[in-house]
């Protein structure tokens, strides 16, 4: 025999505030400005939407819209193309303390071979 669900037990809100969502969703920086068009070639605007290594920010974190985010995303792939923006941020590698890089290394080793 089934069991039959009773009426006390209510569904978890999607927002709980002891989940910690209950915040006030961001608005859409494009739709507050009323810009119609995202412009490719304005890759300061662009780059507030992408993160230090050149990833896109997700709409949870910039606050846009569903149609500006894809018209941003878009916007920002087209800059890349076009050598606007960099698809990729090199990172800086620390040597670890201790170990020459590798043109000292092959000065050593030639020294040591004589």
């Amino acid at each position: 025999m089934a069991k039959s669900r009773s009426s006390s037990s209510k569904p978890a809100k999607r927002r709980d505030k002891k989940l910690g969502g209950g915040a006030r969703r961001k608005s859409c920086p494009f739709c507050k400005d009323k810009i119609v068009d995202i412009d490719y070639k304005d890759t300061t605007t662009l780059q507030k939407f992408v993160s230090e290594r050149g990833k896109i920010r997700t709409r949870r974190i910039t606050g846009c819209c569903r149609k500006h985010q894809a018209d941003m995303a878009a916007a920002v792939k087209r800059s890349r193309e076009l050598s606007l923006l960099p698809y990729v941020v090199e990172t800086v590698r620390e040597t670890r303390a201790g170990r020459a890089d590798r043109g000292e290394r092959k000065d050593r080793d030639a020294e040591k071979a004589e």
